[in-house]
């Protein structure tokens, strides 16, 4: 019997368990290359509706809004982003129904392409660092519903997150995670679907442990979603750029916090560009926006410094 690439990898050796949970860091041949990209850069803007958080008719979080606040829904983000001539719209699966039927997913495809604009990605809350059992099962399957559903929407991307240590050691949580992206990075890929881990805390704060576990995943369908305002380290546009080669999502932030820093200050745009582009990057970038500003004042704003700094 001829032994699959995944066969192989479990026989050939793991290292050693993580004491008291039974995880083994999944064994590896090598570490996984850089995203091969021919052509040049390409920096396609694209809107999260996180941006919106607080003003979708539906949302998993709680919100803070005025009584008389407008309101929108889905349909009504598309229709925002094409009348502000983006390339993309990405469409955050928190103001979604949860339990969305296939035929609002088609209808939302459709919308978006009769507007002319692209559904560059979708986003879901998950921990992939829960112990085995039946809460990090749901996890695992939560991630794995979402990647259907982006199938079905035409959304080729979908961010998901690592998770904390949750009393387990560094090394313990990272072999969970591994072992977590590997089966919905398999799933992903049949689907063909893109999934993007975030530095988004947790094991992943910092740009080394970020990109250990996306090199130890070995999937070509898993690669890193770079959020550039959530590094806190003493060196935040070295640790983007960093991770640029491995990226399949760029999520821009309008504020950064380098380490030490009492209160966010304004990101340069114009410099993050240019790392981008030093990096090959092709792609969307989503305007992710979290500052204290309005949205619907300070995101067209943004949008405009944004399209003039991507060109």
């Amino acid at each position: 019997m001829q032994l699959t690439k995944r066969d192989f990898l479990k026989t050939v050796g793991t290292a050693s368990a993580a004491a008291g949970f039974g995880v083994a860091l999944p064994a590896r041949l090598s570490a996984a290359s850089p995203i091969k990209r021919t052509g040049k850069p390409r920096l396609n803007l694209s809107l999260a509706a996180y941006s919106f958080r607080d003003y979708f008719n539906t949302a998993t979080h709680a919100q803070n809004r005025a009584a008389d606040a407008k309101v929108i829904d889905m349909h009504g983000f598309i229709d925002y982003c094409a009348d502000h001539e983006l390339e993309g719209a990405e469409l955050t699966s928190y103001y979604l129904d949860q339990n969305i039927e296939q035929a609002e997913l088609i209808a939302l495809k459709r919308h978006a392409f009769l507007r002319g604009i692209a559904i560059s990605g979708t986003a879901v809350g998950n921990e992939f660092t829960l112990p085995k059992g039946e809460k990090r099962d749901a996890q695992v399957a939560h991630v794995k519903k979402w990647i259907s559903n982006a199938a079905i929407m035409g959304a080729p991307h979908v961010r998901v997150f690592a998770g904390g240590t949750n009393g387990q050691s560094l090394k313990q949580a990272q072999a969970l995670c591994i072992e977590a992206l590997e089966e919905v990075g398999e799933y992903a890929g049949k689907h063909g679907i893109f999934l993007g881990i975030e530095n988004h805390g947790g094991i992943v704060a910092e740009a080394g442990s970020l990109l250990e576990i996306v090199k130890a995943s070995r999937s070509d369908w898993v690669g890193i979603n770079l959020d550039t305002g959530n590094f806190h380290t003493d060196d935040v546009y070295g640790d983007i750029a960093r991770c640029v080669p491995y990226t399949v999502n760029v999520q821009l932030k309008v504020e950064i916090k380098p380490l030490g820093a009492k209160q966010k200050s304004r990101a340069n745009v114009d410099r993050l560009a240019r790392i981008l582009r030093a990096g090959g990057y092709q792609g969307f970038v989503a305007l992710e926006y979290e500052a204290a500003t309005d949205p619907w004042v300070a995101v067209p704003k943004w949008l405009a410094q944004l399209r003039e700094a991507i060109g």
